[in-house]
């Protein structure tokens, strides 16, 4: 996936679960109704399933549409559960390969902030 996305790609990342079975007809509609960004610019936008084990992403690129697809076969994805936005939250290239490795997005890690006395 990584030589279709370049550094300037936006990656968003869908708040609610999406039910697999949509395709690029059903995601794109989400993209342009909930979400109401634009398809076709230089975008990722990624979706997770209900159970967090799968994850589908689609994209603009050139003159179609490509949807990729990843099912965890163990464990689940780190999918975020403190949204910043109510339907999309913009994330860096860099949680994105957290995300897809099964790590926790660098961005929503929980930070203690300590007060010096």
């Amino acid at each position: 996936m990584s030589e279709i996305i370049t550094d300037e790609t936006k990656v968003f990342l869908a708040s609610h679960p999406v039910d697999m079975r949509k395709s690029i007809n059903g995601l794109a509609a989400i993209v342009e109704g909930s979400f109401d960004l634009d398809l076709y610019e230089d975008c990722l936008f990624v979706f997770c399933s209900k159970d967090h084990a799968k994850i589908k992403a689609l994209k603009w690129d050139a003159d179609g549409f490509v949807l990729y697809y990843k099912r965890r076969e163990r464990g689940t994805f780190q999918w975020p559960k403190n949204f910043r936005n109510d339907d999309t939250d913009q994330i860096p290239r860099s949680d994105l390969n957290r995300l897809l490795s099964g790590l926790i997005m660098e961005s929503y890690i929980k930070r203690r902030h300590f007060v010096t006395v």
